[in-house]
């Protein structure tokens, strides 16, 4: 509860710090909102979302409940792509998938969201059940992934924005952490912590490599216009 509580003041401080030091922009014509589309998005995210937790847990994968949100998930996301397509001020414009950078940097993205939330989830659980820490021994023990993927972040960023070059950063970022993932599987009740510290800062740093840069590839080609949609496009 307090690990809540404390981000509030955080969230206080940011909100003043943005109002305070964000330019005033001039207001323009009400754009159209695309509730549709934020209706059909936001059915297929949830019963996706619902479908893979609850699978094995709550209901059996084969159960109708299962089976019932996977097929909801699906037509709601059909029917979202159809809405999209006919929309006027869509909140994903389908046209920005016909970019090869972005529609690449879409599916890497999944990708390192995919690994870094399964090993961030996974890991906590391995620590308490197999090593018998605490849970707030379990998570001070993913400090190093975090510190890993903080510093390349980082320095990544910083010689994009110096040289404009920025290919081998996913490249590198997919290697390393596809090691880094190797290495987490071969953890046993055996491994030591410092062996799983190095483990896990080595997917800390493939994942620095990745994540962000990919958010920056996009705003950098995408057109000034679609620089809002794009970036949250390639995070969601």
């Amino acid at each position: 509860r307090w690990a809540f509580y404390i981000n509030l003041p955080l969230g206080i401080l940011v909100i003043a710090i943005a109002s305070l030091t964000l330019p005033q922009i001039a207001r323009g014509k009400r754009p159209s909102i695309d509730y549709l589309g934020i209706l059909f998005v936001g059915l297929g995210a949830s019963m996706l979302t619902l479908a893979v937790s609850w699978g094995g847990t709550e209901y059996a994968w084969g159960s109708a409940t299962i089976v019932g949100l996977f097929i909801g998930s699906a037509v709601a996301f059909a029917i979202f792509v159809w809405v999209e397509s006919r929309a006027v001020s869509p909140i994903l414009p389908l046209r920005l998938f016909r970019d090869r950078v972005f529609t690449v940097s879409v599916v890497l993205s999944f990708i390192v969201g995919f690994a870094m939330l399964g090993a961030m989830t996974y890991l906590p659980t391995y620590m308490q059940y197999v090593h018998g820490v605490s849970a707030t021994s379990s998570g001070i023990r993913t400090l190093p992934m975090v510190v890993g993927l903080l510093v390349t972040s980082t320095v990544a960023g910083s010689i994009v924005g110096r040289t404009g070059r920025y290919k081998v950063f996913p490249v590198a970022g997919a290697l390393i952490m596809a090691l880094g993932l190797y290495l987490l599987s071969t953890m046993d009740a055996d491994t030591s912590t410092p062996m799983m510290s190095l483990y896990l800062l080595i997917m800390g740093m493939g994942v620095g490599l990745s994540m962000q840069i990919l958010t920056i590839i996009v705003q950098n080609t995408a057109a000034y216009e679609d620089l809002g949609v794009a970036t949250s496009g390639v995070t969601f």
